[in-house]
């Protein structure tokens, strides 16, 4: 064991035998979890003392065995960098490519599509059942300071760059946010969120596993599942996106009336229920009141900076609104210029705190344009403030669509559809609504003699698009509506479909 661990490993020493997960092959402890990750850390190091910040990219189903892969990883000194079960070859390829891993770890379901990509790029492969079964070795240290993680998110340049987070940032979000709200170690919460986004990596699974708290993985989405263990009246804490509590809400409109009164009741025994990712109809947060007695915990953060602004856990918590900064997070609105936005006027977004990623990965330019001086983001989030709380208004950038909890690039999308035969030219925007937040939306200038319909267009474009950039909506144009510098004009594009 190494001289000095890591505080998110130290922590779960003193858990003993507390529950730490249950999956769908069982339930496993801490100390199983320690174990596990230390066998998984030992087969990466290969004999090696320091996988140094060496970049490994992994591909595990939310599961036991996701949390020790990742931790396996921190132990071992390399950087994680989850992938996406939902993210189709070329996405996955893009990633590991960009992140230039050194190792690639995937579950036995994933080995037949991971495998040649690693070999592609000279990454060493290594499947679950091998890594979880490696003798122990001796560890090393790593020091807070270091890469800790890389989050792939999509920007105005396109493709989705690495957001770096170093272990002193991840365990800055992890205390400001057991201090905000409330987490403890009796506590016992349901994953049902994606691993390789911020929301269910850091305020779900890693704020459970910090506490000596209860994870409950969901491996797949399953609204009567949920309201199963909802219902189970286990559970304390709950978080999800304003998607899930729609389809929730669908369901438990569809159940009879004796099971909506169970339901229901089962709800008001939770200490919290938060929603994140896309902003929160009022709609959903008052028909999930009348539902289930929590008026839904809405906060605000991004990939970038983890959780800046959150609503009380005790206190008003006005619809509409994000809340007022995180402790320890700084939260400034600001003119296009820098200057400080008037009382109550719109500004921009901008945070500084320890919780802040430390770069995007190797694109140092697109890092300094990200700073103002003194370390503010800028988020490109618009917002006023008003009696202490933030209201979003939107984005600086239209090219920015938030579906479904995910932050997606328009470009990107874009740029993938302009390769299809039939398309020679088109434009995608983001339409408000009430059940993604936002769905995608494209305009599409046919090549000469060609047609194109949403139908045909959805196969040729999951082999290319992770599901979530999917298009909703399609609709052919003659010519796409442009300034006289030739720029598309998007808002005129988004009225087309509104």
């Amino acid at each position: 064991m190494a001289a000095i661990e890591l505080p998110l490993v130290s922590r779960a020493r003193t858990h003993g035998d507390r529950l730490a997960l249950v999956d769908a092959a069982g339930a496993h402890g801490y100390a199983e979890l320690l174990d596990a990750s230390a066998r998984v850390a030992s087969a990466l190091l290969g004999g090696a003392d320091d996988l140094a910040e060496a970049r490994v990219c992994f591909l595990v189903p939310p599961s036991f065995g996701y949390a020790a892969v990742q931790w396996g990883v921190w132990r071992a000194g390399g950087i994680a960098v989850p992938l996406a079960v939902s993210h189709p070859p070329a996405e996955l390829e893009y990633a590991i490519g960009d992140a230039d891993a050194s190792i690639v770890v995937a579950h036995p379901d994933f080995a037949e599509v991971l495998r040649p990509l690693a070999q592609a790029h000279g990454a060493r492969f290594i499947v679950t059942p091998d890594a979880l079964a490696a003798a122990s070795t001796e560890l090393p240290a790593v020091d807070e300071a270091r890469r800790a993680m890389m989050l792939y998110t999509s920007g105005t340049t396109g493709r989705p760059k690495g957001v770096v987070w170093t272990h002193a940032s991840l365990r800055a979000q992890l205390e400001t946010l057991s201090e905000a709200w409330g987490w403890r170690a009796d506590d016992r919460t349901l994953l049902v969120l994606p691993l390789h986004h911020v929301h269910g990596i850091v305020n779900v699974l890693s704020c459970a596993l910090w506490n000596g708290a209860a994870c409950e993985v969901q491996a797949k989405f399953d609204v009567y599942e949920v309201w199963e263990r909802i219902g189970s009246g286990a559970l304390t804490v709950f978080m999800a996106v304003p998607t899930v509590y729609n389809r929730l809400i669908a369901a438990w409109e569809g159940a009879g009336p004796a099971r909506r009164e169970h339901l229901s009741a089962a709800c008001r025994r939770l200490r919290l229920m938060v929603s994140g990712s896309a902003a929160l109809p009022v709609s959903t947060l008052e028909r999930w009141r009348e539902i289930s007695g929590h008026t839904l915990l809405e906060r605000y953060g991004m990939t970038e900076i983890g959780m800046a602004l959150s609503n009380p856990l005790h206190g008003e918590r006005r619809p509409g609104f994000v809340g007022a900064p995180l402790p320890g997070v700084e939260v400034r609105l600001v003119e296009e210029d820098g200057s400080a936005a008037e009382p109550g006027a719109p500004g921009e977004i901008e945070v500084r705190g320890p919780g802040v990623f430390l770069e995007y990965w190797r694109r140092p330019e697109a890092t300094a344009e990200a700073f103002r001086e003194g370390r503010w983001f800028r988020t490109g989030d618009v917002a006023v403030e008003e009696g202490g709380s933030y209201r979003i208004l939107g984005r600086r950038s239209v090219d920015i669509i938030k579906t479904g909890g995910f932050k997606v690039s328009a470009l990107e999308i874009e740029e993938v559809l302009r390769t299809h035969p039939a398309v020679a030219e088109c434009a995608v925007v983001g339409v408000d609504d009430a059940e993604w937040g936002e769905r995608v939306c494209a305009a599409v200038e046919l090549r000469g003699g060609e047609a194109l319909t949403l139908d045909a267009l959805l196969p040729w474009a999951r082999q290319r698009l992770a599901p979530y950039k999917l298009p909703r909506a399609l609709q052919t144009v003659d010519a796409l509506p442009r300034n006289a510098m030739g720029k598309v004009l998007k808002p005129e594009v988004a009225k087309r479909f509104a």
